[in-house]
């Protein structure tokens, strides 16, 4: 266990740029403890110590803000950082060195029992707010863009993005052109709507303008062109 929280300690440290100590990982990082209470649920759970598994889990969710089932298969050198309101399901099973930021789900989408919840591979990367939900694979070294929602399988080496999840990039290729799925420029049809109604607005506003100022002229020289009575 001493040997896996090392090497745990040292993945953290070779992604995360702000880690300046292995003693400040191992005092002051809430993903590393979270995952820490998670061995410990873990080896409880499988000892048929149900109960205490779940008590470990649950003082370990209050203390860090990251809820593990401790059924969770969950392998060496998981960071998760930042980790508020990180959700992994009873079911779930997490590769070797994967990321997981703040936000992420690891979930079901039914009440059905069996296998219920997503299987990420190595080295998968998870963006802040995305959830991935269902017994399906996202395949090693894959990327998970923040707040995508993944229904379906991401093969290995893919990056997914929007909602619902869809492959954008695999093996270092785009799969489409331009800003198609721009995840970061893609249109806002509500903003579009009310930049049309305001544009719609100023011109109804300028006619407005334009047949007082007519009926202005009117009045200030009469209806046949003579000068108005004073």
């Amino acid at each position: 266990m001493f040997k896996r929280l090392r090497y745990d300690i040292r993945a953290i440290r070779e992604r995360d740029p702000a880690a300046r100590s292995s003693l400040e990982v191992l005092l002051l990082y809430s993903g590393l403890h979270a995952v820490i209470g998670h061995r410990i649920a873990h080896r409880l759970y499988k000892m048929r110590l149900l109960f205490l598994a779940r008590l470990v889990s649950q003082i370990t969710r209050l203390l860090t803000g990251i809820e593990i089932h401790p059924a969770a298969k969950i392998g060496k050198g998981l960071f998760i950082d930042h980790g508020m309101g990180v959700v992994i399901g009873e079911t779930t099973e997490i590769g070797d060195n994967c990321t997981l930021y703040q936000g992420v789900t690891l979930g079901g989408t039914g009440k059905d029992k069996g296998k219920r919840h997503p299987t990420l591979g190595n080295n998968v990367m998870v963006g802040a707010g995305a959830k991935i939900l269902g017994p399906f694979t996202v395949g090693d070294d894959s990327k998970v863009a923040a707040n995508a929602v993944v229904l379906s399988e991401v093969p290995p080496n893919c990056t997914a993005v929007g909602v619902p999840a869809r492959v954008v990039k695999r093996d270092g290729i785009r799969l489409y052109s331009g800003s198609q799925l721009d995840q970061v420029h893609i249109p806002d049809p509500v903003a579009q709507e009310l930049c049309y109604l305001k544009y719609r607005l100023e011109k109804l506003s300028q006619q407005v303008e334009r047949l007082a100022g007519e009926d202005d002229q009117k009045l200030a020289g009469g209806e046949d062109g003579s000068a108005a009575p004073r």
